[in-house]
């Protein structure tokens, strides 16, 4: 890491998430870390940068434990989508990207969450056909040019969607089924081999941007591929991200397809672990709950996507007392629309508030924060070095004005952070010690000429995939016949409001 000019930052209240206070402090921050959190007044050299945060509230930057860069072209698009309906649409929303354009979807995922208080982020992007070393270095880069910490993880499979649900390609016109059988092509041993090189030549900073592996979903993978993808992170130490139970067709299909569920089968493989991370988990159990507990595993809570796809509303509060670490994400824009971490905590809040009466099966707002900083932070892989503000953790802080009319009257800043903000007075943000906006401005890029060439870019592709838009959305009706279908089948746990 480059060497960063001393800063404190003073007059600032700083948030204490355990004690529920945010107390004026003052903070001493070296070569991007914080060396000292003081009581106001600090004495400092006269080499030192001050920064005045009068009637600013500190806090972490929020981590972001699941996203997809590839999804921000996507935002708005599709209406009464389940995640097999967006799943279906693969084709047309990913086709026919280049170089610059997987770039430009990765910088506007990013300049999102900070505009958004967030300050990292698991990305798990999907490149079509497939993953290419370029495509992922490109990826990685714009996430630093934007200053955005992460863990970019390819998402993979050797098997396509039509492969994965029995019987559904079976269904399509004769004529349609050889259309889709392009989709069919996965060369596993050409993907394995391009993320092993990944993993094992990654040049990036890992203290600023990790790698790691995203075989996609269980039914989309053969059980070789899934062990392949396991000896890789084995031996290149780097985590392993995972759509799980995300929906009830997926839990039914798991039974009908291994006689146990999908995280049976994985514990079965030897495939969890501590570098394991369960994404949505929408449809587990409790058995399935304690299997990832018990091998370390952790959870990224997406409540909005959850919703906005009609998953159902995940058990995340059981997880948690089942000691599994939870972190909450956003998903990405195509089935979420934003890449909001305030709307995430405060979804997250009041979804744990309809599964019970029982008001001790809420979720505190201390729970919210912890799972969308720490909680998150682990499920990235950065341990405790982010998702705090504290003595050797790096200083990627969130300045929220405290003359928005969110935080009027200044009541209790753990509860207006999660059921009150909603990412307008975010002032300025900062990672490792450095402003990468700030007074809502972009200190490292150009925001107008991004946004100018996301919507020249979005503009061609939409055109170049119109072709196989049209295809999409005349099978699209059949997809939802046939998926509404096996998700009627009769399951042990019901994850939805209605009976």
């Amino acid at each position: 890491m480059k060497d960063i000019q001393p800063v404190v930052i003073q007059k600032g209240r700083i948030l204490n998430g355990a004690l529920r206070v945010a107390e004026f402090k003052d903070l001493l921050i070296k070569d991007g870390v914080i060396c000292e959190v003081s009581e106001p007044g600090l004495t400092v050299a006269s080499e030192v940068k001050v920064i005045d945060a009068s009637n600013m509230l500190l806090i972490p930057g929020l981590v972001n434990a699941h996203t997809h860069g590839h999804g921000s072209f996507s935002k708005g698009l599709g209406d009464r989508w389940t995640l097999e309906h967006l799943l279906h649409a693969g084709g047309w929303l990913n086709g026919s990207r280049r170089r610059e354009d997987k770039y430009l979807s990765a910088a506007l995922n990013a300049v999102e969450m900070v505009l958004k208080g967030c300050t990292a982020t698991y990305d798990l992007y999907f490149e079509a056909p497939l993953p290419t070393t370029e495509g992922i270095q490109v990826v990685a880069s714009a996430y630093e040019d934007v200053g955005v910490r992460s863990t970019i993880a390819p998402m993979i499979a050797d098997r396509s969607f039509y492969q994965a649900i029995p019987g559904l390609f079976e269904m399509f016109p004769s004529n349609e089924r050889e259309r889709l059988t392009n989709f069919f092509e996965s060369p596993a041993k050409q993907i394995l081999f391009t993320c092993g090189e990944l993993a094992k030549k990654w040049s990036f900073n890992k203290a600023q941007t990790r790698f790691a592996l995203a075989p996609t979903i269980p039914l989309h993978c053969s059980d070789e591929f899934l062990i392949s993808c396991y000896e890789i992170a084995l031996q290149n130490d780097i985590g392993l991200h995972m759509h799980l139970a995300e929906s009830r067709v997926q839990a039914v299909t798991g039974i009908q397809k291994y006689g146990k569920s999908l995280t049976a089968h994985l514990d079965d493989l030897g495939f969890l672990g501590p570098n394991f991370t369960a994404a949505h988990g929408v449809w587990l159990d409790d058995e399935d709950l304690t299997r990832l507990a018990d091998n370390g595993c952790s959870l990224a809570h997406n409540p909005g996507s959850n919703l906005r796809l009609g998953s159902g509303i995940a058990p995340a509060r059981k997880a948690v007392d089942l000691g599994l670490n939870v972190g909450i994400g956003t998903d990405g824009s195509h089935c979420a629309d934003n890449q909001n971490m305030f709307e995430a905590m405060r979804i997250a809040s009041f979804a744990s508030r309809i599964r019970s009466p029982d008001t001790s099966q809420w979720f505190e707002t201390t729970d919210i924060i912890h799972m969308a900083t720490e909680g998150s932070a682990h499920a990235l892989g950065f341990g405790d070095k982010i998702g705090r503000l504290s003595k050797g953790s790096f200083a990627d802080i969130v300045f929220l004005d405290l003359s928005n009319v969110n935080f009027i009257p200044f009541n209790d800043p753990i509860n207006q952070i999660v059921h009150t903000e909603d990412s307008s007075a975010v002032n300025s943000v900062m990672v490792n010690g450095e402003f990468v906006l700030k007074d809502r401005e972009f200190v490292t890029i150009n925001y107008t000429k991004l946004c100018h060439d996301v919507e020249e870019a979005v503009s061609r592709l939409l055109e170049s995939n119109a072709d196989s838009r049209v295809m999409a959305e005349k099978l699209e009706g059949m997809v939802s016949q046939f998926c509404v279908g096996l998700s009627r089948t009769p399951y042990h746990v019901n994850r939805w409001s209605a009976d």
